[in-house]
């Protein structure tokens, strides 16, 4: 075993591209990430390889990942949707085998905290993305894999077990303001041109919907810097977008195909919303005809 140290706090993604960087270089064939939180199966390495070597194409492999109870659901397999929010399927269910079929098994991308990267893939895509720090980096590089033509799937057989957020709990707010800054920096960076436009609407009420819910929460003035420090980096943001896209290798269509175009269930606040408005409308009364 190797023990690489950092001298300063690099986050999620400039910690794990040292590791990454380290093994590319002794001739890894595969990289496997399994976060400080979270604990693997005594077969979850070797079927995540399994997999891997069944599915040359698929340059991302992912756990089933349960919680710590192993009786709920942490995700199966990690997605995007049009309304750019990145979410894990299944999260908060009971797990009762509904993710474990073969028709199930190909997924948007992985979570960083327990999947296989192919090093061939990570070699033609780049490592994580180091201006994320911390979440959506793992969505990141997800999507210009499957920008640049890789597929990733799903291995229910490769369990793990994580406490989710048992490292950035503790500091206030973190994780919100992380994930508004790079949901931000996801969609500008990744999302084909056509499909920036054609989803813009979507994209800005949901970005609105997140403010309003952190406002009635008297929690926007503690993360209003995540707005700020995006569009101050939008820039730098627009220069990594034009690289991208530019070794895109897939139609528009086909990125738009794997996009989900319903609302996250992860967003129960919206989806309530949504339901209000798809009740039925109640029959006339007699008196009322």
């Amino acid at each position: 075993m190797t023990l690489l140290t950092l001298s300063a706090n690099r986050g999620f993604a400039g910690a794990v591209n040292r590791g990454i960087e380290y093994a590319l270089a002794r001739g890894a064939q595969y990289i496997v990430l399994l976060n400080n939180d979270a604990v693997a199966d005594s077969n979850w390495l070797a079927n995540l390889i399994a997999t891997a070597d069944l599915h040359p194409t698929a340059g991302i492999i992912t756990s089933k990942l349960l919680r710590y109870d192993r009786r709920h659901l942490d995700s199966t397999g990690d997605f995007y949707s049009s309304w750019g929010w990145a979410y894990p399927r299944g999260r908060d269910e009971l797990d009762d085998g509904q993710y474990d079929t073969p028709d199930l098994e190909e997924v948007f991308c992985g979570s960083g905290g327990a999947s296989l990267y192919r090093a061939s893939m990570l070699r033609q895509v780049g490592l994580f993305d180091e201006d994320y720090f911390a979440y959506l980096e793992d969505q990141d590089i997800g999507f210009r894999a499957q920008l640049m033509g890789w597929t990733a799937r799903y291995e229910s057989t490769a369990v793990a077990y994580h406490h989710m957020m048992g490292t950035s709990a503790t500091i206030s707010n973190f994780g919100r303001y992380q994930a508004i800054r790079n949901c931000i920096y996801l969609y500008v960076k990744n999302m084909p041109g056509i499909l920036v436009w054609k989803y813009l609407p979507k994209y800005m009420l949901g970005l609105a919907l997140m403010g309003a819910n952190d406002v009635r929460r008297r929690r926007f003035r503690r993360i209003a810097g995540a707005y700020l420090e995006a569009a101050r980096n939008l820039p730098r943001v627009l220069v990594k977008r034009k690289q991208v896209q530019a070794t895109r290798r897939v139609p528009v269509e086909y990125i738009d195909s794997i996009l989900v175009h319903s609302l996250p269930p992860t967003q129960k606040g919206l989806v309530k919303v949504r339901n209000v408005f798809r009740r039925p409308r109640e029959a006339p009364r007699p008196e009322q005809i």
